[in-house]
């Protein structure tokens, strides 16, 4: 491995331990979860960082500017919808991009609809979780389906 993406390794913990704390003290985020190539193990150095944020009321949570106080610097360079989830790119001052995904707590909801089990199938771990994400999370990694 290189130290370059050590470096990133390093950057990218930063993030999701910020993230994680934040949503341990919002009564806003009820979950978090870390999906894509960070989650799998199969990063590279210019990959993104892949978090899905649940939330009551989506609309708000992406409008509002926690991540940027959060992380100063970050900058929004995407927004866009897909379906239920709000995403929100970020590059952060070392050129790291960040893509939040806000999404309703229904997206966790059984059955899984096809979106929700392929992001959790690519590769998922539960980073905070009022009891949202559990079931959904189980039900990816046994392989089952839910009717």
């Amino acid at each position: 491995m290189t130290t370059r993406l050590k470096g990133r390794r390093r950057e990218v913990a930063r993030v999701v331990d910020a993230v994680t704390r934040e949503a341990n003290v919002s009564s806003e985020i009820k979950a978090v979860a870390l999906v894509g190539s960070y989650a799998r193990g199969a990063e590279r150095m210019a990959s993104d960082v892949d978090l899905v944020l649940l939330t009551s009321n989506p609309d708000a949570l992406a409008a509002s500017p926690w991540f940027v106080r959060l992380l100063p610097g970050a900058e929004l360079v995407r927004s866009r919808r897909w379906g239920p989830v709000r995403e929100r790119r970020y590059r952060l001052r070392s050129g790291l991009l960040v893509e939040l995904g806000i999404a309703p707590v229904s997206w966790a909801d059984l059955p899984l609809d096809a979106g929700t089990r392929r992001v959790l199938s690519d590769g998922h771990r539960v980073l905070y979780d009022e009891g949202l994400l559990s079931t959904a999370s189980k039900l990816v990694r046994s392989g089952t389906t839910a009717r």
